[in-house]
């Protein structure tokens, strides 16, 4: 903020490559430390897609306009035929824009060509029009309509079969379009799995009955568990909600507001760069939902600032994915794959914030703690920034927290996930008139509600593709099979149940961590949730501590090298090396990593979920506060408070860290030994040098 204004919002010919307002500017001086060098936004569950504008622009931010009337319509008023009749729709209206706002990949370039304009080629329009075809297929009046397609269940027609082939093609290459292929083979390799299933000797475990193709067919296009499953379900009825709710608190001047609070939070302090560029992710995520969207977008407002203050590129960037992460991890609007926690455990989605509270608070210690670190290990100096003072910010545009607020207060009375964001995106659109430059006419009111829909495209392709995954588990039974196998693994080392069950969550974790690198973060926790939940509810986790350790690993995807998403990005602000800033991120994001591990292991450990007595919350909290010390002094290689950390401190400040994570009384008396010999030999070395 300068001179008490910002800019707020911009036109649909400025959206970013996704479509999606950017959350950046450019209206500050070039001097000033919130000086924008670029509007740059990226979406970790999608590539990027294309900037139509026109006539074929227009044409489809009406269709998204259309669709997004439809989601608000389905809240008050839905439709009479039911849930699956309504994605029917929805997907009808979402599916086909895919192929007109992604590219093929397939274009050939010559340079003795012109350039052209990136528009739609012959054949993406040929791929909408029949995706709009099959999506109403199910629907339409020659066919006996909706409910004599449902009666056919099981017995499908000819051309029920043909139809749905041809969805799945779609559906599949749609995924491919917006993800990249990981995601594809994987369902290709899903759906073989089906297929083949039969010709597998019957004596493996995997081994199935095999299911034809009318079978699998039907199984995705004619039930509740394909297609038209509970992962779209999510994405046409919470998700793409929570986007239009991003958009519109965008366009409301919050994203620019955020930032500049966090700057004018910290002032002139040698951790007020770092302390900022954390803050405005965590901040900033609340409008963005998305991690490499929230590290790009605060990185290119707080790089000029991290970089004269002398942090390094690799540092920097590192911090940046990490705190752009948080805003996945954290209340109250987390990632997507939050909404398919509760829709999987039938829970309420206030009781998952609940759930993320005590991990969000670990995950942000540690993160300040590192970066508390960082500057005294590399000296960094204090800057100076625009003498704005915070509490003039928070009296004048404070205002944009009451729509975050009242998410939380209508879930709290027992409003659903759904009303509560949309009364939440009615108060932020009245909120803007507060604002003369922040005005949401009714033309900037139809680019945040066709942004919303634009922005979730990609994950309606994503859970559509999803929908491959879970049919075919849940029609082979081969989840429960990949459980029992985890397990069997496990205890073929050992038969003592708390090794058992240690040795196994290893196995998820990392199974989890390298699934995480090739498909997106939506799609990876129902992979991991069809697979890994049923072998840890096997070894008598509960069902919500399994869930959200699936949840924070498939999230973490994003800092985990060799891809880690949110460090790319990063590191394409701050000019760093990539491979150097995907360490930094995973330095920083450690606790989040290691937290989860400790729902699982012991009673206790659900203490973090908030799920127990207040006192067992309250000491196991205070003591995982303890680990993530221990954690930070031996990733950070300095004590707190103390000074630089040797490496027999740094060993005994890890090992400090994993025994009071396991939250048991040995353990817990063990890590504050380990912890305090840490610190002590931290004084014992300080005091050396200064004598000499």
């Amino acid at each position: 903020m300068v001179d008490g204004r910002y800019r707020v919002g911009r036109t649909a010919a400025e959206d970013g490559p996704s479509g999606r307002p950017s959350t950046v500017d450019s209206e500050h001086p070039p001097d000033s430390p919130l000086a924008d060098p670029a509007a740059v936004h990226f979406d970790d569950e999608e590539r990027p897609a294309r900037a139509l504008t026109g006539p074929i622009g227009i044409g489809v931010a009406v269709v998204a306009f259309v669709a997004a009337l439809l989601v608000l319509w389905q809240v008050f008023r839905p439709l009479a035929q039911g849930s699956q009749f309504y994605l029917i729709v929805f997907l009808a209206g979402t599916l086909p824009l895919v192929f007109l706002v992604y590219r093929s990949g397939l274009e050939i370039k010559r340079a003795d060509r012109p350039k052209r304009r990136d528009l739609p080629s012959v054949l993406d329009w040929v791929l909408a029009a029949i995706t709009l075809l099959v999506c109403l297929y199910p629907v339409n009046p020659f066919g006996g309509g909706y409910d004599e397609f449902l009666n056919r269940q099981g017995l499908l027609d000819t051309p029920d079969v043909i139809a749905g082939a041809i969805m799945l093609v779609l559906v599949v290459e749609a995924c491919r379009r917006t993800t990249g292929l990981a995601l594809p083979i994987v369902c290709l390799a899903f759906l073989a799995y089906g297929y083949y299933g039969g010709l597998l000797p019957q004596n493996w475990s995997v081994a199935h009955s095999g299911l034809d193709f009318a079978q699998i067919v039907d199984a995705l296009y004619n039930s509740g568990s394909g297609f038209y499953g509970t992962p779209l379900d999510v994405a046409a009825t919470y998700i793409v909600l929570f986007t239009i709710y991003g958009a519109v608190l965008d366009l409301s001047g919050a994203s620019r507001f955020f930032v500049d609070l966090s700057v004018a939070a910290f002032r002139k302090s040698r951790s007020a760069a770092g302390r900022t560029a954390v803050a405005a992710g965590f901040l900033l995520g609340t409008v963005s939902g998305s991690g490499t969207a929230t590290a790009v977008s605060v990185g290119a407002v707080t790089w000029p600032m991290l970089r004269r203050a002398g942090y390094p590129a690799e540092q920097a960037g590192g911090m940046l994915a990490a705190a752009g992460v948080g805003a996945i991890l954290s209340p109250p609007t987390l990632g997507a794959a939050a909404f398919i926690v509760a829709e999987y455990l039938d829970v309420s989605y206030l009781t998952v914030l609940g759930w993320a509270m005590i991990p969000t608070v670990l995950y942000y210690l540690g993160i300040l703690l590192a970066v508390e670190i960082d500057v005294r290990r590399f000296q960094v100096k204090a800057i100076d920034v625009p003498q704005v003072s915070a509490w003039r910010l928070l009296g004048r545009f404070g205002y944009h927290f009451s729509s975050l607020v009242m998410i939380v207060v209508l879930l709290a009375v027992g409003q659903s996930a759904t009303r509560a964001v949309v009364y939440a995106t009615l108060l932020a659109a009245v909120l803007s008139f507060l604002d003369r430059r922040a005005w949401l006419t009714p033309g900037r009111l139809f680019a945040a509600l066709s942004a919303g829909v634009r922005g979730v495209l990609p994950v309606v392709a994503v859970c559509a593709a999803a929908g491959i995954i879970t049919a075919t588990t849940t029609k082979t039974g081969l989840g429960a099979q990949l459980a029992s196998l985890l397990v069997s693994g496990a205890s073929a080392v050992t038969d003592n149940p708390t090794v058992v069950l240690a040795l196994t969550v290893v196995l998820a974790a990392i199974a989890l961590a390298i699934l995480g690198l090739a498909v997106p973060v939506t799609a990876s926790f129902i992979i991991g949730w069809v697979i890994i939940g049923p072998a840890l509810l096997s070894l008598g986790v509960s069902p919500p501590a399994a869930a959200m350790f699936v949840f924070y690993y498939s999230v973490l995807s994003e800092v985990t090298p060799p891809t880690a998403l949110a460090a790319v990005g990063a590191s394409a602000i701050t000019g760093g090396r990539t491979v150097p800033t995907m360490w930094q991120a995973l330095k920083y994001a450690l606790p989040a990593f290691l937290a989860p591990i400790a729902f699982v292991l012991t009673d206790p450990g659900e203490y973090l979920l908030a799920r127990g007595p207040v006192i067992g919350i309250i000491w196991a909290t205070v003591v995982a506060g303890f680990a993530v010390v221990g954690l930070a002094v031996a990733t950070g290689a300095w004590v707190p408070g103390i000074g630089p950390a040797g490496p027999a401190s740094r060993i005994l400040g890890g090992a400090a860290g994993l025994l009071l994570l396991y939250l048991a009384p040995l353990t817990i008396a063990l890590g504050a030994v380990a912890l305090a010999l840490a610190a002590g030999i931290a004084i014992i070395h300080r005091t050396g040098r200064t004598t000499l």
